[in-house]
């Protein structure tokens, strides 16, 4: 029973040291790139939603397209615009991302090698005598 605890455990560590080192590794481009992608893939109505309770207009100011651009901006329902300057939705995504990535990244890495520390002690453990067995009969 042990030694599939060690299996499992060690199994789990793998994965978890996986996604810690990926989480400490992704850079901003990377964010941007999958920020993008998922923004694409929003319907109108999450976007005013997303825009409304985050008070931000668009999504970066990196776009191809100017005119789709000020569409989106005359269309924002964001309070910031009638202040006159608004934050981009993207920038304010990519900040709490950034931060939130490095918090979950290093919380990740220190239980994943907790978990490790688990697997040494069972393996260490797993092969001892039980104290109130017969002493001879392992010999």
């Amino acid at each position: 029973m042990l030694f599939f605890y060690m299996v499992i455990l060690f199994i789990v560590f793998l994965f978890q040291f996986g996604v810690s080192c990926s989480c400490l590794a992704m850079n901003t481009g990377q964010q941007e790139a999958l920020l993008n992608s998922t923004w694409g893939m929003l319907n109108n109505k999450t976007k005013t939603d997303l825009e409304s309770q985050l008070d931000c207009c668009g999504l970066l100011n990196i776009t191809a397209n100017h005119a789709q651009f000020n569409q989106d901006l005359q269309s924002c329902p964001a309070l910031c615009k009638t202040k006159g300057s608004c934050y981009t939705c993207g920038d304010k995504m990519l900040n709490h991302a950034t931060e939130a990535l490095k918090i979950l990244g290093g919380v990740g890495l220190f239980f994943s090698f907790t978990e490790i520390l688990g697997v040494w002690l069972a393996v260490r453990y797993r092969n001892q005598k039980d104290p109130r067995a017969n002493p001879s009969a392992f010999l």
